[in-house]
């Protein structure tokens, strides 16, 4: 069991380059499987949930080689092209890995079952699994609608329209994966949008896919099937996820001032830092551009009065990873920080709401829990967290990472347990917030 002791700090300073995006460099790998040819992908997330997907990939015969640190190339054979039977792909804790995965299977003639760590074993697939049937996957289900399963797909898919209740990405991207074998139309609606990511990749490779805003103010996208994928190479911005930790912590933290570099400023991934300036945080964007379809800009942020607002449902969608270090910048907030509509964050690496609450209310600060929102009832800019406590991380590099970053503004030391997992996202986590000032002690 690795921990990490948390002391308090202050004066956090300099600027950080966080990894590369973990949405973006799994779909590199997956969408670049789809290509004809060779592409170049650098900055690729080097986590242990983009390297399970690399292998799974390898186990169905796509040829990915790694260059150099954060450099990979990856030999596509085109559209349903996966091969193999009997084929185990083990994705280790990543859900983006699997369920993205399962719809690229469904539109090749590949057989493979998917399995995972404890964490991922428990994560439901129900909606993933039923759309994929309607596209003409055979799927077996050994365990209730959770991993592993079995599933044989086949190498032209029938298009389908598909309305989701949620607005999931994952599910969203696994139907369009499984379209791209289809003749025909796949359509997808949403009740609000939900990330892009996959969208724009396959625009830029030449896929012919739409998104409109319907009279009921539902989103509908739409893919014609059998594209030509060309061969172009990848720069994958730095992630707002990863990012979100050390901009919090230079919020919360007394005389700080930190800069993030290259970060991802897609519209559907930057609500958290719209959620920040709500709240009064002093956060700047500078030198915006546009690489491979995505927004990226310098991220700026410095020590400031935070105040508590109740953040739009609407908006869940496009930081729902975010909410539990929003809750961190909620404990130094005047006020109450409400959160609504953030029920998904039940089916995560753990129940998230619990964890944020549970955790938060050993430290002293008023949390309520209901099954879709959470309250937190800040302490204000002078209010104090003085209990010696630990954190149990259940196997949730975001949980780790959030309670981490409280431990930066607490009188006594916080330590978190379980801290290995903070690899599935973010590598040398612990080593880029000390060069900022975070007083980490590994034990």
């Amino acid at each position: 069991m690795n921990s990490i002791i948390s002391h308090k700090s202050s004066n956090l300073s300099g600027e950080m380059i966080v990894p590369g995006d973990k949405s973006i460099s799994h779909r590199s790998l997956i969408i670049g499987s789809a290509v004809t040819g060779k592409i170049i992908v650098n900055n690729l997330l080097e986590s242990e949930d983009v390297l399970a997907t690399a292998n799974a990939l390898r186990k169905m015969g796509v040829s990915i080689n790694k260059l150099s640190n954060n450099k990979w190339e990856v030999f596509g054979s085109g559209i349903g092209s996966l091969s193999g039977i009997n084929n185990i792909l083990d994705m280790g804790n990543s859900g983006t890995g699997a369920r993205l995965l399962m719809g690229l299977v469904a539109g090749s003639d590949v057989e493979a079952t998917f399995i995972g760590d404890q964490s991922l074993s428990k994560r439901p697939m129900k909606r993933i699994i039923s759309p994929l049937i309607e596209t003409g996957a055979t799927i077996e289900n050994f365990n209730n609608d959770t991993l592993p399963i079995k599933i044989k797909g086949s190498k032209i898919t029938l298009p389908i329209e598909y309305e989701s209740t949620v607005a999931s990405a994952q599910v969203k991207s696994s139907i369009l994966l499984a379209g791209l074998s289809s003749i025909g139309t796949t359509s997808i609606i949403e009740p609000s949008l939900s990330r892009d990511h996959t969208e724009r990749m396959l625009k830029y490779f030449g896929a012919k896919i739409e998104t409109i805003k319907l009279k009921n103010s539902k989103w509908k996208i739409t893919l014609d099937g059998i594209p030509t994928l060309k061969p172009l190479d990848i720069n994958v911005p730095s992630d707002p996820s990863s990012a979100s930790f050390p901009i919090v912590s230079a919020l919360i933290t007394p005389n700080s001032k930190v800069k993030v570099m290259n970060v991802c400023v897609n519209d559907l991934r930057t609500g958290l830092f719209k959620t920040l300036i709500e709240m009064g945080a002093n956060i700047k964007f500078t030198n915006s551009r546009e690489i491979n379809g995505e927004l990226i800009a310098d991220i700026s942020a410095e020590t400031s009065k935070l105040n508590g607002i109740t953040v739009p449902k609407l908006r869940a969608a496009s930081m729902i990873d975010e909410y539990p270090i929003l809750a961190i910048a909620a404990v130094k907030a005047e006020g109450d920080t409400i959160m609504e509509g953030i029920e998904e964050l039940r089916y995560k690496e753990t129940d998230r709401i619990k964890a944020v609450c549970e955790g938060l209310q050993k430290v002293g600060v008023k949390t309520i829990e209901t099954h879709n929102s959470m309250v937190v009832k800040g302490l204000g800019p002078q209010g104090q967290i003085n209990q010696n406590i630990e954190i149990n991380s259940n196997l949730d590099h975001r949980i780790a990472m959030s309670f981490l970053c409280l431990g930066l503004i607490s009188e006594k030391p916080i330590k978190v347990n379980d801290t290995d997992t903070i690899k599935s996202s973010f590598p040398f986590f612990l080593d880029k917030m000390k060069k900022i000032g975070a007083k980490f002690e590994q034990l």
